[in-house]
């Protein structure tokens, strides 16, 4: 898979992508990661990528013009590709399109300030189709394991990551998708698409150690992970379940899906609903509703 970052702060990538699963990944040759400097395409002495906003208002908003030169120069793409409407994707739906709006313009008036700059980089050379395009937005789609999986079946990503006080509306019209990972602010969208690549890479075959190691992860089945235990057996007098000790397999399989279920019904019972469950599941989720009700 390849994974590319359009963003102001590229170095922020270093640590994250450089360690663990993630550089694991890379040096497997399963995932081909770049970070790209947004400001490699602007064309003024400060490699400006941000402006006030029209109609007055705290921040600063990032400017459309940059983000859709990089994008024509990272997806091979010409002008005619952005007429479209902005992709809307609240209420968990995808970016959807239309031709209503066209292209913004450069916003830069100073010509001279376009002659000092240097010639943008050179088109990306990516044996890959244009790629699936991703914003970080509030009112995006709630990001959770399913739309992981989803993006894990994307042969290439790009997630163009806002910072400031937002990015100028007329960008949008690039998105496949937008995406949100809550209702919370964060100081920029390098952050949230850290996030979401750890998520969608560790679904990749061959990243984790074992074919099943993410079988069995919280959300995985649409239920919480059952407790995990590691040696010793006793530590300062916490011991661990003695089913974990036994060496019988099917005992143990059973402690686990039961305490999956529990800590499932106990604290995200949200997942539990509309979820179709076998006979013996739904058994075992009643007798702790009774227990609860003596």
């Amino acid at each position: 898979m390849i994974i590319e970052t359009l963003s102001t702060f590229p170095d922020m990538y270093e640590s994250v992508m450089g360690a663990s699963m993630m550089r694991i990944a890379q040096e497997k040759g399963i995932l081909d990661f770049k970070a790209h400097d947004l400001r490699d395409w602007t064309h003024d002495r400060h490699r400006t990528t941000d402006d006030e906003p029209y109609g007055g208002g705290d921040g600063l908003v990032m400017k459309c013009a940059p983000i859709f030169e990089a994008y024509e120069s990272l997806c091979g793409a010409t002008g005619s590709d952005f007429v479209s409407a902005p992709a809307e994707s609240a209420q968990g739906e995808g970016a959807a399109a239309s031709a209503e709006q066209a292209p913004c313009e450069g916003s830069d008036s100073d010509a001279a300030e376009q002659a000092l700059s240097d010639a943008s980089p050179a088109p990306v050379d990516r044996e890959a189709s244009k790629p699936y395009t991703i914003f970080l937005a509030p009112q995006g789609r709630r990001f959770d394991d399913a739309c992981a999986c989803e993006l894990a079946k994307q042969d290439r990503l790009l997630f163009i990551c806002g910072h400031y006080e937002g990015i100028d509306e007329r960008a949008y019209t690039l998105a496949d998708e937008v995406i949100s990972l809550g209702d919370y602010v964060l100081t920029s969208g390098e952050l949230a698409s850290m996030v979401v690549i750890d998520a969608v890479v560790r679904k990749l075959p061959g990243v984790l150690g074992a074919e099943t190691g993410a079988l069995g992860e919280s959300f995985a089945d649409g239920l919480l992970e059952y407790p995990q235990y590691t040696r010793p057996a006793n530590f300062n007098g916490m011991e661990v379940p003695a089913v974990l000790l036994s060496g019988n397999h099917g005992a143990v399989d059973r402690w686990r899906r039961e305490q999956s279920l529990e800590r499932t019904y106990r604290l995200r019972p949200d997942l539990l609903e509309g979820m179709e469950l076998p006979d013996a599941d739904r058994a075992f989720l009643q007798s702790l509703s009774t227990e609860e009700q003596q």
